[in-house]
């Protein structure tokens, strides 16, 4: 007999699937028919009451049955097209200003991001911060 622990492995450990749009539209369709309530609903459907408070609401707000359109997760960056242009400007400029330089230039213009932001945007936009090889050792 073999027993898991939890992060023995992920296969073991697979995500739930959500329900299908089918199902989703099914169920809605049912209730509006006034076959069952919703209780009864969730029962014959074999799903969450939970669940089926969730679509119902969701029907009532949008007047649709299908799934809504699922929203960006976080803020939205301050650091847009134009900023990684101003980036890339002064890197050509400049080249060997610092991560902490660039962020000192940003908040100059408005811009207030965290030390590491600068960082990761650089990755992203594919500007590598490597030190110069040409400088002489000590």
């Amino acid at each position: 007999m073999r027993y898991f622990c939890l992060g023995d492995s992920r296969e073991d450990l697979a995500m739930a699937k959500p329900y299908s749009d089918d199902l989703r539209s099914k169920l809605l369709e049912a209730y509006e028919a006034g076959t069952a309530s919703l209780h009864k609903l969730a029962v014959q459907f074999r799903v969450s009451w939970g669940y089926v408070k969730k679509i119902r609401a969701q029907q009532l707000r949008t007047g649709e049955k299908k799934r809504p359109v699922q929203l960006r997760h976080g803020p939205v960056s301050r650091i847009n097209a134009d900023v990684q242009a101003k980036l890339r400007g002064w890197l050509r400029e400049q080249p060997d200003l610092t991560e902490e330089e660039l962020r000192g230039r940003l908040a100059g213009t408005g811009v207030q991001v965290a030390k590491s932001r600068v960082g990761q945007v650089l990755r992203q936009m594919g500007e590598r911060r490597k030190k110069n090889s040409a400088r002489r050792r000590t």
